[in-house]
């Protein structure tokens, strides 16, 4: 039986326009940018029902994103487009995005928290605790970016296992700044209370046998399916987990069911 007819959450996605670095925007930067449009039609291309999305203009450039106008706008295209959700970004450095994040999380188009240590610039490990503690308090679901040395997923799950009623997705799954692919399998294995996920939004996720290890190490229930479109073709992350060496059920949980669960559709 195959899953391509599986309706499928896209856990991990952004909208607008790239921008890696201050200046002018590259070629790369220019073929990975998308708006809210070409997102949900390469979603229906990949047989997506819903997109969970964060604006770029939040994240980029790198230490420069405007996290607080992010928001606000992101609030205004995901109501004025069909198939899209959003994730409110949490920038510690700019307490107001903290403010923002408590009157967004009540709308039911927010799906949690976004949170990005290396766009933003700081290392998790001297906010997580700030962070988890409000994620906490206002019943969020948290992703965040993961890999990278301010943003180890083995330094998320210390904060994790502290705070036991926060969901917390460590994502792109395989991407390691050290160019080690475990990082997300060893954080969810070090968890405690069966509250950390990953997902499929790496880049590195096409990366063969990657997915089929990461099924076989920490089971299917703790991946979710992730994109990272526009900067990601879409259907190509959906075939990838389509044609995964793993059994349908397994690939069922991936596209939907897990997030289904995870965020009570």
């Amino acid at each position: 039986m195959s899953t391509i007819d599986v309706s499928a959450i896209d856990v991990h996605a952004h909208y607008g326009t790239v921008h890696h670095q201050a200046g002018d925007a590259t070629l790369k930067d220019r073929l990975m940018t998308g708006d809210a449009q070409t997102v949900v039609r390469r979603a229906r291309m990949a047989n997506t029902r819903l997109t969970i999305v964060s604006p770029l203009l939040g994240l980029m450039p790198r230490f420069g994103a405007d996290s607080v106008a992010g928001n606000i706008e992101a609030v205004r295209v995901v109501a004025e487009t069909e198939g899209l959700g959003q994730w409110v970004i949490v920038d510690p450095l700019k307490p107001q995005t903290y403010d923002q994040a408590v009157e967004m999380l009540a709308a039911p188009g927010c799906f949690g928290i976004k949170v990005h240590p290396e766009e933003h610039g700081y290392p998790i490990v001297e906010h997580g605790g700030a962070i988890f503690e409000f994620a906490a308090e206002h019943k969020a679901i948290l992703q965040t970016h993961s890999g990278e040395q301010n943003s180890l997923p083995e330094d998320f799950v210390t904060f994790a296992n502290e705070f036991p009623r926060v969901k917390l997705i460590v994502s792109h799954l395989g991407c390691g700044w050290d160019d080690d692919p475990a990082h997300q399998v060893r954080a969810i294995q070090a968890s405690k209370h069966g509250n950390v996920f990953t997902d499929t939004s790496s880049a590195v996720g096409i990366t063969s046998g990657l997915l089929e290890w990461a099924v076989a190490e920490i089971g299917a229930d703790r991946i979710l399916y992730g994109t990272d479109t526009p900067l990601y073709f879409a259907p190509m992350q959906r075939v990838r987990v389509d044609n995964a060496e793993i059994s349908d059920e397994d690939k069922r949980m991936i596209l939907c069911e897990n997030a289904e669960w995870l965020f009570n559709l």
